[in-house]
């Protein structure tokens, strides 16, 4: 068998504040899960993304450390329309004070897409996208 794409993983320091902005952004996270040193939720298209509390990956990786410097993953959230990315930019940044921030506010970019940068509150880069509408 080849190996599947199967999980996304991100370690946090703060896992009810990465899930309340993780359900801010619109992912369906069963309440309580913050209790828990781990948490997944299935994603449509049929991958996975997961939380793991910094404790929970020093359990069995004990020399572990987080990486410094500039995200270089970010997580793309497609949006309905070019409407829904400023919303939903709009909705995180003024919730800000929970730890997350935007870094590009919503633009029309070349590619053809309404396009917005937010980071989580590890610092982990969440896009916000949609098509433009075609022009003739």
């Amino acid at each position: 068998m080849t190996p599947r794409f199967d999980l996304i993983g991100l370690v946090v320091t703060d896992l009810a504040r990465s899930l309340e902005f993780y359900r801010q952004v619109g992912l369906d996270i069963p309440a309580g899960a913050e209790h828990e040193p781990h948490v997944e939720v299935d994603l449509p298209g049929g991958l996975r993304l997961a939380w793991d509390t910094v404790a929970t990956v020093r359990s069995y990786d004990p020399d572990w450390v987080p990486a410094s410097g500039g995200p270089r993953v970010s997580l793309a959230f497609r949006c309905a329309d070019p409407d829904e990315v400023d919303r939903r930019y709009a909705e995180l940044v003024a919730a800000g004070h929970r730890g997350h921030r935007g870094h590009r506010p919503p633009w029309d970019a070349v590619w053809g897409q309404r396009y917005a940068v937010l980071h989580d509150p590890d610092g982990n880069a969440v896009d916000l996208f949609a098509p433009l509408p075609a022009t003739d």
